[in-house]
């Protein structure tokens, strides 16, 4: 178990800390719908009643599907592109999927490399880009889970102030929808940009993130 903790402290710490923060959301957002409800003498929800509604969800969802989306088009960009001295790129001049020898796939692939950088076909094309296909998954099926979850907020909304309520192709052309989707993306892509370009010149020591404290500005794709 000790070992077990060691070798997986990175996943299990953010996982502990992500529950916590979820739990700590979900009661701040009950009291604060409650209040909500309390103030248009409308009537208020139980924690459990809270936590399944479309208010919590879309919520959640909105958050999550730019944390996603972040990351699918940081690892696709980052083949492609390069920041010279950035400790988030590759080297200047090795764009691209690069060759099977530096992939070690097919026959490049080693003893104890996993199954799917030995076999040939499709099946290592699905495996060599796996990565960003279930980010994509995942970052699609959480976009569609909050736009169900807002549309029914939004229509809700509607039916309280005795407008028409609308459909999903119609909500997802709504303001309100991409107001929302908007403001989260923006904060996602901005954090991104400011890392890689923060890499360069600033240090934190002993994180893979950072370059080694004396490695030089311009020194590029440079972790340990």
């Amino acid at each position: 178990m000790k070992k077990a903790l060691r070798e997986n402290g990175l996943s299990i710490a953010f996982l502990a800390i992500f529950l916590l923060a979820l739990l700590g959301q979900s009661a701040a957002g009950w009291r604060a719908y409650n209040d909500e409800q309390s103030a248009h003498k409308s009537p208020t929800t139980s924690y459990g009643q809270y936590v399944t509604s479309s208010d919590f969800g879309g919520k959640v969802l909105e958050n999550w599907q730019s944390e996603y989306l972040q990351f699918t088009l940081f690892i696709l960009a980052t083949v492609w592109l390069v920041q010279k001295g950035s400790s988030e790129s590759k080297e200047l001049g090795e764009e691209g999927g690069q060759s099977d020898e530096q992939q070690r796939v097919r026959r490049h692939a080693q003893n104890d490399s996993p199954i799917g950088a030995r076999i040939d076909g499709w099946r290592q094309s699905v495996y060599g880009n796996s990565l960003v296909i279930v980010m994509t998954l995942l970052f699609l099926g959480s976009w569609f889970g909050q736009s169900f979850s807002n549309l029914a907020q939004y229509n809700n909304d509607q039916r309280q102030h005795e407008e028409p309520t609308v459909s999903w192709r119609g909500y997802v052309t709504e303001p309100d929808f991409w107001d929302k989707t908007l403001q989260n993306w923006q904060s996602e892509f901005l954090a991104v940009g400011s890392m890689a370009i923060f890499a360069v010149y600033l240090r934190q020591r002993g994180s893979p993130e950072s370059k080694p404290v004396g490695a030089p500005h311009e020194e590029t794709a440079t972790s340990s």
